[in-house]
């Protein structure tokens, strides 16, 4: 199992990375929403999930969470934390195999 839960986690990340150059278009053109992609562990996933900036960055706050369409949560390395919409919800990584790739993963990890 543990390589697969490498794979979610290295797709999750990768999902994350395009995020955060969403996140930061949208600030430079001094957007207040945006719509990211959904972080999940289908590398083919194409959803959409509009949400604020503000929102993205609750999310961003933990290195182990991540903002997903709804339904697309794996149970078994994750659970749903938040529900701040109906358009998305917010994981957290709980296998400890997943969280700690994440974790490193992390492009805030070194920021201040």
């Amino acid at each position: 199992m543990a390589e697969s839960e490498v794979r979610i986690a290295h797709t999750e990340a990768l999902f994350r990375d395009v995020n955060e150059r969403i996140a930061e278009s949208a600030d430079r053109f001094n957007a207040g929403d945006a719509e990211f992609v959904c972080e999940c562990a289908d590398p083919a996933c194409a959803e959409r999930v509009p949400a604020t900036l503000e929102q993205y960055e609750d999310v961003r706050s933990d290195g182990t969470h991540f903002l997903l369409h709804p339904g697309h949560e794996v149970p078994e390395v994750e659970r749903v934390v938040k529900r701040p919409h109906k358009r998305f919800v917010i994981v957290e990584k709980f296998n400890s195999v997943v969280a700690r790739t994440v974790r490193r993963l992390n492009p805030r990890a070194g920021a201040v």
